[in-house]
């Protein structure tokens, strides 16, 4: 069993079973840096039947993804 990542659109997050994901609410989920996205994460070898058909990313692929300027930003929070 590996951890596994799914990149949603934000007005998902809705449809979004948090007992089935490792993160707790909407309020703990990383958005994009233009609150367009975010993901999810999961343990399981099944996948939630609410992220079916979604794109799977490992972990490193995931970091890839998080690296982009659509994720980071250089400016101060």
């Amino acid at each position: 069993m590996s951890r596994k990542y799914v990149i949603i659109n934000a007005d998902e997050v809705d449809s979004v079973n948090f007992d089935q994901v490792d993160e707790t609410s909407s309020d703990t989920v990383r958005y994009s840096t233009d609150g367009s996205l975010t993901f999810v994460k999961f343990d399981t070898d099944t996948t939630p039947s609410f992220l079916d058909g979604k794109t799977q990313y490992t972990h490193s692929e995931i970091i890839s993804v998080l690296a982009t300027d659509e994720w980071s930003s250089d400016e101060p929070i």
